[in-house]
């Protein structure tokens, strides 16, 4: 860990951006004696302290937050995340009462913090096992739990050189994990202290549709989105795009061009990439001809404009974040970017809208991925020769895949309760 606060400081010098947000908010905290502050602002002691990495994270650890507050409200509640980019887009999170970054997870900022926080519990999501935390908790007997936690045979606990790790997990009062599977192999290696909740991440993608559908959640932001879409009724959203992704898209949207804009027949895309820096946007536009417009470019315009402009384009590309996972109710069809790199992203807030599911082929780590395949509600591509066929079908069948996509959400909802009903 120290060698790895060493090359976070290094970056930073060096102009790395998230590693420069990194260090400076860790400037932020003081531990003094036992008193957290942050900014000049006391963070009150008690607090029910939930811990995620990023925003991915935050999302699974959101809908429990947000029953607690409704139902409990008198509780304290202090959210840290480990990742910049988490921190940045939630730091203003107003349900919690701080939003902190992890103080680097060293045996003296460990025993600093928690001395300082005196948590009433410990909450981990998903993948975050500290040590130092972990062991000072335990050691003060600090009632601490690890949910939507999910474990896989070649995972270092399980490993002949990783028994040191796996005593981690002894550490925890509680895991709540995901899937039989898991539950199964902590037992295997004498875990006990653990069960099947499920993921937390389903509740909150179905609770946002359900408000979206509704019209409870009247966003001024999608209204644009609402304009570009009326009157076609094949619109594929693509979120969390990569430059081999919007390839694959532009070549499939190159075929689609000579159709007449705004009728039934007609295919649209929502792109929303993953990067969103000037470059990237630049490479986008490139490969799409000038048949793309760009979602910041209609801020000003007079609605009459803005429709003419909307309802004539082919492309809209999301230039900025915090939409996505409302976009998708607005298509037929998503396609899930990053499969063709380390590994997809959320597919289930797109399911949800009963929407057929498409993505690369790197999804072998997505247990929610696995379970749309099976369920038939999705298919994995790995070329364009595969994803022409593959859109072509979800186009066409997407009311009937789309079923299947989303009784399989509402097959895995659940865990948020379960939860909420052991901890509080």
């Amino acid at each position: 860990m120290y060698f790895y606060i060493l090359l976070i400081r290094i970056a930073a010098l060096f102009g790395h951006r998230k590693a420069r947000l990194m260090v400076e908010g860790q400037k932020k905290l003081h531990m003094d004696g036992k008193q957290l502050t942050v900014n000049g602002k006391e963070i009150a002691k008690g607090a029910v302290w939930i811990h995620v990495s990023s925003v991915g994270e935050f999302e699974q650890a959101r809908p429990l937050i947000e029953r607690l507050r409704k139902e409990q409200p008198q509780r304290k509640i202090v959210l840290t995340f480990f990742s910049p980019s988490g921190y940045e887009l939630r730091k203003n999170y107003e349900l919690v009462d701080a939003v902190l970054y992890l103080p680097f997870a060293v045996k003296k900022n460990a025993q600093a913090f928690i001395e300082a926080l005196q948590p009433q519990m410990a909450i981990f999501v998903k993948y975050e096992f500290w040590p130092a935390y972990l062991h000072e908790l335990k050691k003060r007997g600090i009632p601490t739990y690890s949910i939507s936690a999910i474990f896989r045979p070649g995972q270092l606990f399980f490993k002949p050189w990783g028994k040191w790790y796996l005593k981690l997990l002894h550490y925890f009062t509680h895991i709540y994990v995901q899937d039989d599977a898991s539950l199964e192999l902590l037992q295997q290696h004498g875990i006990g202290h653990c069960s099947v909740a499920g993921d937390t991440r389903f509740d909150r993608v179905f609770n946002l549709s359900r408000s979206l559908a509704s019209g409870e959640k009247k966003d001024e932001r999608l209204r644009p989105i609402d304009v570009f879409t009326q009157g076609c009724e094949r619109v594929i959203v693509a979120g969390s795009t990569w430059p081999k992704d919007e390839e694959l898209l532009a070549r499939y949207m190159n075929v689609q061009r000579d159709q007449m804009p705004c009728t039934n027949g007609q295919t649209k895309l929502i792109l929303a990439p993953h990067e969103i820096h000037e470059e990237h946007l630049h490479f986008i536009f490139n490969l799409f001809q000038g048949r793309a417009i760009r979602y910041t470019s209609l801020s000003g315009l007079d609605p009459i404009a803005q429709r003419n402009i909307l309802q004539h384009a082919q492309v809209l590309v999301i230039d900025t974040i915090g939409l996505l996972s409302s976009i998708y109710y607005f298509g037929q069809v998503a396609y899930i970017g990053g499969g063709f790199g380390v590994g997809i992203h959320n597919t289930i807030e797109a399911a949800v809208y009963g929407m057929p599911v498409i993505f690369g082929p790197n999804y072998q780590h997505f247990r929610e991925a696995k379970g749309l395949l099976a369920a038939k509600a999705a298919r994995s591509i790995k070329n364009y020769r595969e994803l022409e066929p593959a859109l072509d079908t979800a186009l066409d069948q997407h009311s009937e895949i789309g079923t299947r996509a989303a009784a399989y959400v509402q097959s895995e909802l659940g865990a948020t309760n379960k939860i909420f009903n052991d901890l509080f």
